[in-house]
């Protein structure tokens, strides 16, 4: 009984913070002075803009889906069986532009091929005004993209290449080589994990609004913040956010259709077997020369550039003194909300590996279509549902910010929750039934025990999202009570370049170093 009625209720919760804010927000945009109406509707498609709106961000997300797919599939395969050197330094080097905001990405493109960045002084005015030109539009929203979204590719494919079981690769080494065996064997087995990585940089890329409004790229996240926070025009802003919705639902659709469970559990592949390495021989030496060279251009190069933009003391000071306290309140919020995750993705986590609901499915698809939604629109939601006199111990504290982390993010928790109780024996938990331990007892003294590794990870990630969240939290903070990443987004219109770049490099670093801190705790 206890089970049953705990995780009904966090289905109910789940709805509660991330269904319904979309439904009364749909609700309001049809409704004007108790009347139907679709002004709103006709005023954006008579406009013209709602094609080029629908063009741009079809462009921006194809290409940067596309883009990151074939790079980051041999990229992962690389890094995951081959003897190539350095591959941990690689790995998380590769990782660190998914960690941080995606537009402190921009700004460090910005600072390397801007009109006054480092390339200008080494190509000249003339050239830094082409790479600027060409920087601003949609090739320089796909470079920003592509490398804050490779790493999805990338380590998905490392995951799922610890499922395929090696007996069936040796097996095929017996008839062909390494590249036949990847091509008829390993990526075959692979490919419905691949297709969901380049579904999740499609939807994450649809709902990204800081690097396109960083580099003026109009896109429909872009045009629904615009309406709201700028012309606080609701109806507006609600039909620019309707088409997110409407495409991240198809597309989850068609993945639940044709994946279905495919590309849903990882496990460990069966027998023990571990994965043959792939020895690279006289090729070895020119793809660490490919791989060292990409990670150099997307990752080290733009990062060394931030850097070097905020050596100076005084811009630290400054940085500090203007922002200090809301560094404080991101870490805060942060842990929190990584804390709330880590407890809401659990339980979501068991209701979907258990399936203890015949509509398990429909709560996990219900996570990921919150997590790929543009945070523009669930914090518009979220306005929507608590911006009432009545609710205002809500809407005007830091509690909406954290049922916004809450209702986009719990789709990494439980997925890794997921994954960590997949490697669990059911024995375990049944021994404790059988001797009488009631259901909350069994979570907490053996199943989340068991489970704690994965736990732990959870909340790095869910910390790591909280930190980095722009969409959300920039429209839903109360008064003075901004988070480190939005104060550095409104400081960029008048701030100096030494003083943005140092409030990055803080941000990088608020991020990294408690990452780097957990994985010591986990690997001992």
């Amino acid at each position: 009984m206890g089970r049953r009625v705990t995780l009904a209720a966090v289905v109910v919760f789940l709805m509660a913070i991330g269904l319904l804010p979309l439904v009364v927000m749909f609700a309001k945009s049809i409704v004007v002075d108790g009347q139907a109406s679709l002004a709103a509707y006709r005023g954006l498609l008579t406009s013209g803009r709602e094609w080029v709106l629908i063009r741009h961000s079809l462009a921006l997300s194809l290409s940067t889906a596309l883009l990151a797919t074939v790079v980051g599939l041999p990229l992962g395969i690389v890094l995951a069986k081959t003897d190539l050197p350095f591959r941990r330094l690689f790995t998380a080097l590769f990782t660190i532009p998914l960690l941080v905001p995606p537009y402190i990405t921009a700004i460090s493109w910005f600072n390397l091929l801007g009109r006054q960045g480092a390339l200008s002084k080494v190509l000249g005015s003339a050239a830094a005004q082409a790479t600027s030109d060409w920087l601003f539009g949609l090739p320089g929203c796909v470079l920003v993209l592509f490398s804050t979204f490779l790493p999805v590719v990338m380590l998905l494919t490392m995951t799922y290449l610890k499922t395929v079981n090696a007996r069936l690769e040796e097996a095929g080494k017996l008839a062909g080589g390494w590249l036949r065996v990847l091509k008829g064997i390993t990526i075959p087995l692979i490919l419905p994990g691949i297709l969901m990585a380049a579904m999740l940089v499609f939807l994450l890329t649809l709902g990204e609004f800081g690097v396109p409004a960083f580099l003026r790229y109009d896109v429909f996240a872009v045009e629904s913040f615009t309406q709201f926070s700028a012309f606080y025009n609701f109806g507006a802003a609600t039909a620019a956010a309707v088409p997110l919705v409407a495409i991240t639902f198809l597309v989850l659709v068609a993945e639940r259709l044709f994946l279905r469970d495919k590309s849903y559990r990882l496990r460990l592949a069966p027998g023990g077997a571990p994965s043959a390495t792939i020895a690279l021989g006289a090729s070895r030496n020119w793809i660490v020369a490919l791989v060292g060279l990409l990670c150099f251009v997307l990752v080290v190069a733009p990062l060394l550039v931030l850097f070097s933009h905020s050596l100076s003391l005084a811009a630290y000071k400054e940085a500090v003194s203007r922002a200090g306290d809301s560094l404080l309140r991101s870490i805060a919020y942060a842990a929190i909300g990584a804390s709330a995750l880590t407890v809401l993705g659990f339980f979501t986590g068991y209701l979907i590996h258990t399936r203890a609901f015949r509509f398990w499915r429909a709560v996990d698809t219900l996570t990921i279509f919150l997590f790929t939604l543009s945070g523009t629109v669930v914090g518009i939601g979220l306005i929507s549902l608590w911006n009432h006199p009545s609710t205002n111990f809500i809407y005007g504290t830091p509690t909406i910010i954290i049922l916004g982390y809450l209702a986009r993010y719990t789709a990494l928790t439980s997925r890794i929750t997921v994954s960590a109780l997949a490697q669990i024996p059911p024995s375990m938990e049944e021994a404790a039934q059988a001797a009488g331990a009631g259901w909350l007892r069994r979570m907490g003294l053996i199943v989340a025990p068991l489970a704690k590794r994965g736990l732990v990870a959870g909340w790095l990630i869910g910390y790591i999202f909280c930190l980095r969240d722009v969409g959300i939290t920039m429209l839903v903070y109360p008064p003075g009570r901004d988070t480190l990443p939005v104060r550095i987004f409104t400081l960029m219109a008048n701030g100096s370049t030494e003083l943005i770049a140092a409030l990055c490099v803080i941000m990088v670093v608020a991020t990294l170093l408690p990452l780097g801190l957990g994985l010591f705790f986990i690997r001992s």
